[in-house]
C-alpha cells in the first residue's frame, strides 16, 4: 500500500514538474511572440513610411537625413564671399525724383551742407490696366456689297458687338506662361492678373483664351512633329496623364533643337508610331519599354541611368548575397560611362574604347549566363537579356548617341510638377491645348527664343502661322507656305507623315555595321 502511495506521489511530482516546465515554456513563447509582434509592427511602420516616401511628390529629392556638421547657408563673409554680382543699371529711366536733404543733423541738431549727389535706381511694376480703344471703319464694297472692316497691327481679333471688349495679347501671354510654364491653375493665374495688374478676368475666360492661343499655334505644333520625324536622333518618353478623370498618356519626343508632346489614350506602339512614324530610321534613345523596339529601322540605346537606378534600389533592399548581381551590373554600366568620358577627353583612342567595350560586354554575358534564385534578380536578368544589344550603343558611337534619356526626362519633370498642381485636364480640348503649348514653350526655350514676344506676335497675327522656333532646314518650304492653311484642321496630310530618306551613318559606323552583317550575332544598331 505504501509503495502505491509513493508511486502516486512520484507521478504527481513528475506531473507537477512537467506542468511547471510547460508553463515556463508557455511564458517564454508568449514573450517571443510579443517580441515578434513588436518587430512586425516596427517593420510595418517602416514599410508604410517607405511607401509614403515613394508616393510623395512634395520633396522628391529630400535626402531624409541631415548632415552631422552642415555648413552654414548663404554667402561666406570676407575674402571667401566670392565674385560679387550687382543688378545692372537700367538702360532707361521713366521717372526722376530728387530727394530733399535733411533739415538738420539727427545727432547734434547742427546745420548740414551738401557734399555730393548719389544716384539710386528702383525697378518697379505699374499696377494698372492699360486700355486701348480702336476706332474701326466698317466699309461696304460698291461692286459686290461685301462688308469689309479695317484692322490695326495691335488688334488680336476682328470681333465687335458683344465681344468688343477684349484682353490684350501681352496679358493673355502672361496667363499662358503662368498656367503652362509655371503650372499655376487658371484660378490662381486669374488672381495674379487681378491683384498684380488690376485686370479682371475669370478663370473660365482665361481658360478659353489659352485655348484660342493654342489654336493659333497648332500649325507650329504640326511642324514640330514633322521635324521630329525627320530628326537623326530622338529621345522618347511617356508618363500617365488624367483627362476627364480617365487615364491617358502624355508622350514626349525631344531632340537637341525641338520638343513635341501629345496626349494619347494608349501606351502602345500604335501611339508611338503615330508620333514618330513607323518607319523612323534615326537613333532612338528611351527607357527600355518594349514597344520602342518595334521601330525596326531605328538604332536603339536603352537608358543607362534607369538601369543604374534600378540596380541601386534593388541592392538597398536585397540580402547581401542577392545584392551581388545588381551591384555588379551597376558597376559595369558606370564603367561604360567612365569609358565614354575618357574617350571624349581624348585619353583613349577609338580602338581602345571599342576594345574595352568588348571586355565589358563579355563580363555582362558571364553575369547573365548564371542562374539566380532571387526573384528580383531573375527579373533583372531577363530584362537585361532583352536589352543586351542596346546597352552600349553609346560606346560604339561616342559623342553621337547619349547614354541616358535625361533630355526627355527633364521635359517630363516639368510636366509632372504641373500634374501635381492641378492633376491633368478636364476635357480632350484642354489636353490638346496642353500638348500644343507645352511643345511650343519647350522648343522656344531650347532655341533661346523670347517666348513672350513669340506668343504676342502670334496673337496679333490675323491667321495661324508657323512660329520662328524651327531651323529653316527643319521645315520644308512647302510646310511654311501651307502653315496658314492647316489652321485647326487636325493632322497633316499623309505625304507629310512619311519620314525623309535615312541619313548616312558616319564612316566608322558603316564599317561596324558591315562587320556585324557578316556575323551571326544579332546586330546592335537595329532591333530587327
Amino acid at each position: 500500500m505504501r509503495e502505491e502511495r509513493d508511486q502516486a506521489r512520484s507521478e504527481r511530482d513528475q506531473a507537477q514538474q512537467e506542468r511547471d516546465r510547460a508553463q515556463r515554456e508557455k511564458a517564454r513563447l508568449e514573450q517571443e511572440a510579443q517580441r515578434l509582434r513588436e518587430k512586425i509592427d516596427e517593420l510595418r511602420k517602416e514599410l508604410e513610411a517607405a511607401q509614403r516616401a515613394a508616393r510623395r511628390q512634395a520633396a522628391p529629392y529630400s535626402r531624409g537625413k541631415r548632415k552631422k556638421n552642415p555648413k552654414s547657408p548663404g554667402r561666406k563673409p570676407g575674402a571667401k564671399y566670392g565674385k560679387q554680382h550687382n543688378r545692372p543699371i537700367p538702360d532707361h529711366v521713366d521717372e526722376e525724383i530728387t530727394v530733399a536733404a535733411p533739415e538738420k543733423c539727427p545727432g547734434c541738431g547742427g546745420p548740414l551742407t551738401i557734399e555730393r549727389m548719389e544716384e539710386q535706381y528702383q525697378e518697379e511694376i505699374v499696377r494698372r490696366t492699360f486700355v486701348r480703344r480702336f476706332h474701326i471703319p466698317v466699309c461696304r464694297c460698291t461692286c459686290c456689297e461685301q462688308r469689309v472692316q479695317g484692322r490695326h497691327p495691335l488688334q488680336t481679333s476682328d470681333a465687335l458687338g458683344a465681344a468688343a471688349v477684349q484682353v490684350g495679347p501681352e496679358a493673355l501671354t502672361l496667363g499662358v506662361l503662368m498656367n503652362k510654364a509655371q503650372g499655376l491653375p487658371h484660378a490662381d493665374a486669374a488672381a495674379i492678373l487681378k491683384q498684380g495688374l488690376g485686370l479682371q478676368m475669370s478663370r473660365s475666360g482665361l481658360c478659353r483664351a489659352i485655348q484660342r492661343v493654342a489654336r493659333k499655334a497648332e500649325s507650329t505644333w504640326h511642324a514640330l512633329r514633322d521635324a521630329a520625324r525627320r530628326s537623326e536622333l530622338a529621345h522618347m518618353d511617356e508618363t500617365g496623364w488624367k483627362v476627364d478623370a480617365q487615364l491617358r498618356w502624355l508622350w514626349a519626343v525631344v531632340t537637341e533643337r525641338i520638343t513635341y508632346c501629345e496626349i494619347l489614350p494608349g501606351r502602345g506602339f500604335a501611339q508611338a508610331a503615330g508620333i514618330l512614324g513607323a518607319d523612323y530610321a534615326g537613333w532612338l534613345i528611351h527607357d527600355g519599354w518594349r514597344i520602342y523596339y518595334k521601330f525596326l529601322k531605328a538604332a536603339h540605346q536603352s537608358c543607362a541611368a534607369h538601369l543604374i537606378r534600378r540596380c541601386r534600389d534593388m541592392a538597398e533592399v536585397a540580402t547581401p548575397l542577392a545584392a551581388h548581381f545588381p551591384l555588379a551590373v551597376k558597376a559595369l554600366l558606370e564603367q561604360g560611362l567612365s569609358l565614354r568620358d575618357r574617350y571624349l577627353q581624348q585619353k583613349i583612342s577609338l580602338h581602345g574604347l571599342w576594345t574595352a567595350t568588348g571586355r565589358l560586354e563579355a563580363k555582362l554575358d558571364r553575369l547573365l549566363a548564371k542562374d539566380y534564385w532571387d526573384p528580383a534578380n531573375r527579373r533583372l536578368a531577363k530584362h537585361l537579356l532583352h536589352e543586351r544589344p542596346y546597352l552600349f550603343t553609346f560606346l560604339y558611337c561616342p559623342g553621337l548617341v547619349d547614354a541616358t534619356n535625361n533630355l526627355a526626362e527633364r521635359v517630363m519633370r516639368i510636366l509632372v510638377m504641373i500634374r501635381k498642381n492641378w492633376g491633368g485636364n478636364r476635357t480632350e480640348n484642354g489636353a490638346r491645348t496642353q500638348a500644343i503649348l507645352t511643345s511650343v514653350l519647350c522648343t522656344a526655350r531650347q532655341r533661346d527664343k523670347d517666348v513672350f514676344q513669340l506668343l504676342v506676335d502670334l496673337l496679333r497675327s490675323p491667321h495661324p502661322k508657323v512660329l520662328d522656333i524651327l531651323s529653316p532646314e527643319s521645315v520644308p518650304t512647302s510646310d511654311l507656305a501651307a502653315g496658314n492653311d492647316k489652321g485647326t484642321s487636325g493632322r497633316t496630310t499623309e505625304a507629310h507623315s512619311k519620314p525623309s530618306e535615312p541619313f548616312p551613318f558616319p564612316a566608322c559606323i558603316d564599317a561596324l555595321l558591315t562587320q556585324q552583317q557578316q556575323s551571326t550575332v544579332p546586330p546592335i544598331f537595329s532591333s530587327g
